[in-house]
């Protein structure tokens, strides 16, 4: 199923913001692991059928093939569309504000 600019999963997601710096597989998976603070450990599997799916879509493209390893980056769409769920996700959280005053009445 083609990317249609609704909501990522977690898994592009952490991809598109380990890709705002150029990075092939196994660097790529302990990039996602940094910028989610520990909290998703991705494997190859999952990794792989995502970058595909991606790069189909053109939200990355391949910067880099020297036969051993692939370099991906993120596109100008990817950055768009990483920056459009972002804003999503901030207005999640606004939106949940409204919990935390109803644990200040309590």
């Amino acid at each position: 199923m083609a990317y249609n600019g609704g909501p990522m999963t977690e898994a592009m997601y952490y991809v598109l913001l380990a890709l705002m710096h150029p990075n092939y597989g196994y660097q790529l998976m302990q990039a996602i692991t940094e910028v989610s603070n520990g909290r998703l450990k991705m494997g190859p599997g999952t990794l792989y059928g995502v970058l595909s799916r991606m790069q189909k879509d053109g939200l990355i493209s391949l910067a880099e093939d020297d036969g051993r390893r692939k370099t991906y980056q993120i596109t100008s769409e990817g950055e768009h569309a990483l920056k459009t769920e972002y804003s999503r996700l901030k207005s999640l959280i606004q939106d949940g504000n409204m919990l935390e005053i109803g644990d200040e009445n309590e």
